[in-house]
């Protein structure tokens, strides 16, 4: 590819694919380019479960949520199927604040309900033993990340978007008024403005981009981690076939956080996908995955399983790992300098607003809209 491009995006996965969705739905020349292909294995956006839902202690992320929703409701109608199976969501747990988390719903105008221990368990005992007060709200679900992401290319296609697969990027170099892009095997991309979303490898490319040190050093310190996924099967053989499907949760222990959801497709619809949030192994970037899960991550999980989740097996079926990148206050970043955004739409909860990072990203790149305060790093 020759001729210069107004955009290029680095990642293809959910944020970068879109924010070529939403560059190239603004009449713009976009190149997506990743150095596998879209939502693949080694990123972060691949498999079929991710949790969707309102429930943040900060009400930022509550409003963004909001105005995701109406970026789903759009995206699946150009995909033209269902991307997010809604299902409810219960967080409970000693270390949570289901009264305080409610309060903030209720500002927020999001339908949810305060249950007491003994309701909990009435309508949720035979699949959740948590002993506690408990928030539910119907409006939570579990969003098909790989769908959302080819629904994203093909949206971006549609618009006349380039996709360049197997495209690994080796640097991005300032020259004139653009950038120049270079791959490993020395291909060239000449942009006007490039977007970088490269998920768990942004830590390694951060040295490959053009960016005077002063901005990197605002950056916040980014952390990837190696994290493990279990999925039980149901106990009851009707659970599967109950058209009220589970609950998603998020439970806080004392010494640990677990998520669970339904595992569709990653797991044959034939169980939970249960995990230990930042229970994982750090690494320095997503190169240096391995893949392997310890006896001690597995342990914790069914032990959990066990004890808290009396509507499945505890003995795992199937199990997976996955790549979270993480800031130190779990806040995503948008950010620019000259013509080159950073986005990182990271720290495990990034999936549920993936209609709208696009909207953000595309709308810093341009000029046309600019991201909340507390998304962009502080540089004095």
């Amino acid at each position: 590819m020759n001729d210069a491009v107004d955009y290029a995006v680095v990642g293809a996965g959910l944020a970068g694919a879109s924010t070529a969705w939403r560059l190239a739905q603004g009449g713009h020349r976009v190149a997506l380019l990743d150095a596998s292909g879209p939502a693949n294995q080694r990123g972060s956006s691949h498999g079929s479960a991710r949790i969707l839902r309102y429930v943040y202690p900060d009400p930022l992320y509550i409003r963004l949520m909001q105005e995701a929703e109406d970026g789903w409701a759009e995206l699946e109608r150009l995909h033209g199927a269902p991307l997010v199976t809604r299902t409810g969501c219960l967080d409970a747990g000693e270390r949570h604040d289901p009264r305080g988390l409610a309060r903030l719903l209720a500002e927020a105008g999001i339908e949810h309900e305060l249950l007491s221990p003994a309701v909990a368990d009435e309508r949720f005992g035979d699949r959740f033993a948590f002993g506690t007060e408990a928030l539910w709200h119907a409006s939570a679900g579990v969003l098909d990340a790989e769908s959302t992401v080819d629904a994203m290319v093909a949206a971006a296609v549609a618009q006349s978007a380039t996709i360049l697969t197997d495209w690994a990027v080796a640097d991005v170099t300032r020259q004139g008024a653009g950038y120049v892009l270079r791959s490993d095997d020395g291909r060239r991309l000449s942009a006007r403005r490039v977007v970088v979303a490269a998920g768990g490898w942004l830590p390694r490319m951060l040295g490959r981009l053009d960016l005077p040190t002063q901005f990197t050093r605002a950056l916040p310190e980014f952390t990837v981690m190696q994290e493990a996924a279990f999925h039980f099967p149901y106990r009851n053989e009707s659970f599967a076939q109950d058209p009220t499907p589970w609950p998603t949760s998020i439970h806080y222990l004392p010494d640990m956080i677990v998520y669970t959801l339904p595992g569709g497709r990653d797991a044959g619809f034939a169980g939970q996908k249960v995990a230990e949030f930042n229970g994982g192994t750090p690494l320095p970037d997503a190169s240096a995955q391995t893949g392997r899960i310890t006896d001690e991550q597995r342990r914790r999980v069914t032990d959990y399983a066990a004890r808290y989740l009396p509507g499945v097996e505890p003995e795992s079926y199937a199990e997976t790992t996955c790549l979270f990148t993480n800031t130190p206050d779990e806040d995503f970043v948008f950010d620019q300098h000259e013509g080159l955004t950073v986005v990182s739409a990271c720290s495990g909860h990034g999936a549920k607003f993936a209609p709208l990072l696009g909207t953000l990203a595309a709308g810093l790149a341009t000029g046309e809209r600019d991201v909340p305060a507390q998304l962009r790093p502080t540089r004095r």
